[in-house]
């Protein structure tokens, strides 16, 4: 299946400099979850296992996973990695949110 949900360039650096702590084999799992400010919320997790419907994203040297019902709530999204005054994160750009906190994390369809 193919996927519409991109990995910047920085954020593919920066989940690389993660996975590089991490045990060889290590991803990183992207979700979307019921809850937050918004209604729902991104979840970011390392992960050594792989199910068989996950959508694969590799990108210099990183792997991102994301499960086929949050691929629904992600479709045209972008990950990407800020470095801003109040830290750095990283942040899910997508176009279906009608809503999102200032947090970044939470939105709402």
């Amino acid at each position: 299946m193919a996927t519409d949900v991109t990995v910047t360039e920085r954020a593919a650096l920066r989940i690389g400099e993660i996975l590089r702590k991490e045990p060889a084999g290590t991803m990183l799992r992207v979700s979307v979850e019921g809850g937050g400010c918004s209604g729902f919320q991104y979840k970011f997790d390392t992960e050594r296992e792989r199910a068989d419907d996950d959508i694969v994203i590799e990108k210099a040297g990183a792997t991102v996973l994301i499960d086929p019902v949050s691929l629904n709530y992600m479709a045209g999204s972008e990950i990407d990695f800020v470095d801003d005054l109040i830290g750095s994160s990283f942040k899910v750009n997508n176009p279906q949110a009608t809503a999102s906190c200032g947090c970044g994390t939470s939105f709402a369809l």
